[in-house]
């Protein structure tokens, strides 16, 4: 069986380890531990063929920005996650994130993660980031920040609705990323 090794990036709690939790296993975890390394894996079908998705979860904090990269070789996807209602994760992405996936890994396909959907319209949530004039990240907003950074595809989810990125996202990156090794190997590049 095939593997695709997919890296999940971001800053520290935008929900990324409660992502993977939620989607590898059905279950939202009811508390926050910081990661500094974790990795999952599922099975997905591709075209009707099994493949292994492994699933490598990396802390976000400053404190691991060398060894973070350090689970980066043969990555085929990243995903490169903000939470919606955190416009300094939002930020991040093209300040930290995508500089230093780009940096190490230029030719490899990133999906742009929002993640806490569920919070957007939260009546609390929303209160909060106008005490600091901020407002949850719209989708539009997100959408074009993507396209600016040539990410593969925007997607949203929510680990607690359940709402979370869908397989064929992971598809369509993998597609992409054997379409580009396989021209590679064709002008020898590779």
């Amino acid at each position: 069986m095939q593997t695709i090794k997919c890296v999940v990036v971001g800053d520290g709690a935008v929900g990324k380890t409660c992502l993977l939790i939620s989607y590898t296993t059905n279950k939202f975890p009811s508390e926050y531990v910081p990661t500094v390394f974790d990795n999952y894996a599922v099975t997905v079908m591709i075209g009707g063929e099994p493949y292994t998705l492994g699933l490598f979860d990396t802390a976000g904090q400053e404190d691991y920005d060398r060894l973070r990269p350090l689970s980066y070789p043969q990555t085929d996807v990243f995903l490169v996650c903000f939470s919606v209602v955190s416009p300094s994760s939002f930020e991040n992405v093209k300040e930290k994130w995508v500089p230093e996936i780009t940096h190490h890994c230029p030719k490899t396909p990133f999906l742009l993660v929002g993640t806490q959907i569920d919070l957007r319209d939260d009546p609390s949530t929303i209160e909060k980031l106008a005490k600091n004039k901020q407002k949850p990240i719209t989708p539009e907003t997100a959408e074009k920040l993507a396209r600016d950074l040539k990410a593969v595809k925007y997607v949203e989810c929510s680990a607690l609705t359940q709402v979370t990125f869908p397989q064929k996202y992971t598809e369509r990156s993998h597609t992409h990323t054997h379409t580009h090794t396989h021209t590679a190997k064709i002008k020898g590049k590779k």
